[in-house]
């Protein structure tokens, strides 16, 4: 296990003081520890009353373009 900060006078390519000198990458970043929290579950869709008021108004809908193109 690496510390997430490491000591400046064992770490290579460091200037004194800490600076990274030009040209150098800066070390890499330790990682984080610790529990991520769970997903929310997901949903199981549509329930059964959205569907019927859909099929409703569809049905709704293809009568009354019937009723006017009869009417014409």
């Amino acid at each position: 296990m690496t510390t997430p900060d490491p000591e400046p006078s064992r770490t290579p390519g460091l200037e004194p003081g800490g600076q990274v000198s030009p040209g150098e990458t800066p070390p890499a970043e330790g990682d984080t520890f610790g529990t991520h929290p769970d997903p929310p579950e997901l949903r199981k869709g549509w329930g059964a009353m959205p569907l019927i008021v859909i099929m409703v108004v569809v049905v709704l809908v293809v009568i009354g373009l019937i009723a006017m193109a009869i009417s014409l």
